[in-house]
């Protein structure tokens, strides 16, 4: 029977520790090379095979995996927050973490993070992270401008300055004292950066409904209540592939709206949202269920089943909560089956 090569890899921006064994705690083989696909694909190339490969999540994993997952017989990116011995035991320094990082792999110990396979989606969602980050950016310098008028009692909201000609009256509003000049200047810039951020917002948005209404899966996925272009683009890229999930409740627990049982003996029995989670999708199927509750339409059946768990005494958060929960099963579901949206499907159970 042919030897296992285990192939494990600290990368940084300049340069690249590979360390390989056939066993963990083995003896070991190291390289030490520039951080360019040729250099890295040189060295596993003269392990023979079989082998496998593992890399931690991190700026460069992506490009990694693209470029190097048909090396080895196996590519396993894996979460560096499960790694934390790697840190904490002992001595550390590139070499060491490689060959930790590869005693890990050798045992089986390495839990996988998610890789888009494909270029073109990888490309779309960086797109719709740039969106995500310019929102946010626009968002902070909203509250930078909302916090400095409040220093001189003027007591606004974004939608009093997002309009350039509603600022004349805001800049009134301030003392006119010269000596407070450079707080009106100030407040000039903050506008300017609003406005960039703005620009930036507006374009990326355009330019992610574009891409939006060329992939059939968002196009049908954007006719689920609550779900815009912008939602149905997040969910796309970030969940990727409906089959990493091997049920709803898995789907859940990524997308943040699912609850994790703890337990220790006879003690009693805890349940928690999960800490590691993605926030983007988090707040993507929350906003969906908040849209859908605030329509409140007669005929929405998620509406209809909100009602009908509040009536049973559910808290109004459990019930958005299992809103969500629904709306992503459903989308998931579409997404396996390649089926549309029937509202008439909509049933009212929904399992942890």
């Amino acid at each position: 029977m042919p030897v296992l090569h285990y192939i494990a890899m600290d990368t940084h921006s300049y340069t690249t520790e590979i360390c390989v064994k056939t066993r963990a705690n083995g003896p070991a083989r190291r390289w030490n090379v520039p951080t360019t696909i040729p250099a890295i694909r040189e060295v596993i190339e003269s392990i023979k095979r079989p082998r496998q490969l593992t890399f931690e999540e991190g700026p460069l994993a992506a490009w990694l995996y693209r470029n190097l997952k048909d090396a080895a017989d196996r590519t396993l990116v894996c979460d560096p927050r499960k790694n934390a011995w790697i840190s904490k035991g002992g001595d550390k320094d590139d070499p060491i973490d490689a060959g930790k990082l590869v005693d890990l792999l050798a045992g089986g110990f390495l839990k996988a993070v998610h890789q888009t396979e494909d270029l073109s989606r990888e490309v779309f969602k960086q797109l719709v992270g740039r969106y995500h980050e310019r929102v946010a950016r626009r968002v902070s310098e909203s509250n930078k401008i909302i916090g400095w008028l409040r220093r001189w009692g003027v007591m606004v909201t974004a939608r009093d300055f997002a309009e350039k000609s509603l600022r004349a009256e805001l800049l009134g509003r301030l003392p006119a004292d010269a000596e407070l000049e450079p707080v009106r200047i100030g407040l000039e810039l903050m506008f300017c950066g609003f406005d960039h951020a703005v620009r930036q917002e507006t374009r990326l948005r355009r330019e992610l409904i574009k891409r939006a209404k060329k992939e059939e899966f968002i196009v049908r996925l954007e006719e689920l209540p609550g779900i815009s272009w912008i939602r149905a683009s997040t969910f796309f890229v970030y969940v990727d592939t409906p089959w990493r999930f091997a049920g709803k409740p898995a789907l859940w627990k990524y997308m943040g709206i699912g609850l994790t049982r703890n337990t220790s003996g006879n003690g009693p029995q805890s349940l928690h949202v999960e800490r590691k989670i993605n926030r983007r999708l988090k707040s993507m199927i929350l906003g969906a269920a908040k849209t859908v509750l605030e329509r409140n339409g007669p005929d929405d059946p998620f509406a209809q089943q909100h009602r009908r768990w509040k009536e049973s005494g559910l808290s109004p958060r459990n019930a958005r909560r299992n809103v969500a929960r629904n709306l992503a099963a459903v989308a998931w579901g579409m997404w396996k089956n390649g089926g549309v949206y029937e509202p008439k499907r909509i049933g009212m159970k929904s399992s942890e």
